[in-house]
């Protein structure tokens, strides 16, 4: 027999704008029990010290997870120069300090390499796995690690300011698997005077906007009450960015099977899609020919 799933099975997108001071899996883990969710996740880890937009997955909005994670996002950050931290931000210990401050133009020439494809190495204090682990634990216990730099796309990294000769504040687009803290480091050893993050903010995330997100406290306020499905917004908001085509009735019926099924319109062979029929999502998947190929059917 099936195991039942405990919970309702409710659908949608909650795009929280995340306080400092709570990590992303806390943030998921309250947003499902607030809305009595049978299944949420999310799409792209914030560290605990961050703030800004974290888009939270309900229910069949689980399945477009990977399209947004894949998404550019928008970074606001302050650093700090003169200081590197173990954890290269502000809550590591520093372990090494320089007295040099650079000068505004030393700073926009050096910003210069961080553009188009980068090699970043990650932070020691990090989600990557090492042998199975997460980086992170490795560096709790003390284990020094050699991680391997990874390709970055860095859309833009512009100096928004200098609020003195201590800091600067930067704003970076860039694809999936960035890490801000990184940028920091480097930046600061590319100027030969060392540099941590101060403070970091996620501005947008794919479709989604720290400037509609809802706070902590009104998901708190609203916990397990009927007005909370106000906060949600539809599955569909993750395929923004995605053409939409339009399933036959015959169409339908396959694709909700998971079949191959008749769509109207028409893009370029083989370009990913969604189908909608009756104005909501349908399934996921490769534009072949006047038919969708789905990868995830949604069951909305």
């Amino acid at each position: 027999m099936a195991k039942t799933r405990k919970g309702r099975p409710v659908s949608g997108w909650v795009i929280v704008d995340k306080p400092a001071g709570i990590g992303s899996t806390d943030v998921v883990n309250k947003v499902k029990w607030a809305f009595q969710a049978q299944k949420a996740g999310h799409a792209g880890t914030l560290d605990p010290d961050a703030t800004g937009v974290l888009a939270v997955a309900l229910g069949e909005a689980t399945k477009c997870v990977p399209v947004v994670a894949d998404a550019l996002k928008c970074y606001r950050f302050r650093v700090t120069f003169g200081a590197a931290t173990a954890t290269d931000d502000a809550s590591g210990a520093v372990i090494a300090t320089s007295a040099l401050r650079p000068e505004d133009a030393a700073i926009e020439a050096a910003l210069v390499p961080f553009r188009g494809e980068i090699m970043q190495v990650p932070p020691q204090v990090s989600a990557v796995k090492v042998e199975g682990e997460r980086a992170y634990d490795l560096a709790r216990e003390g284990v020094g690690m050699d991680l391997a730099a990874r390709p970055l796309w860095v859309e833009s990294l512009v100096m928004l300011g200098r609020p003195d000769a201590d800091h600067v504040d930067l704003e970076m687009v860039c694809g999936k698997g960035g890490y801000v803290r990184s940028i920091a480091r480097d930046l600061g050893r590319a100027l030969g005077c060392l540099g941590h993050v101060a403070w970091l903010r996620r501005e947008w995330s794919g479709p989604f906007e720290a400037s509609s997100g809802v706070s902590m406290a009104q998901i708190e306020e609203l916990a397990r009450q009927e007005g909370i499905d106000a906060l949600l917004a539809p599955l569909e908001l993750a395929l923004a960015d995605l053409p939409e085509l339009q399933a036959t009735p015959e169409g339908a019926v396959r694709l909700r099977n998971g079949n191959p099924g008749q769509v109207l319109g028409h893009i370029d062979y083989g370009d990913e899609a969604w189908a909608s029929f009756g104005g909501r999502a349908l399934a996921l998947g490769r534009y072949m020919g006047g038919e969708l190929h789905p990868s995830r059917v949604f069951n909305l």
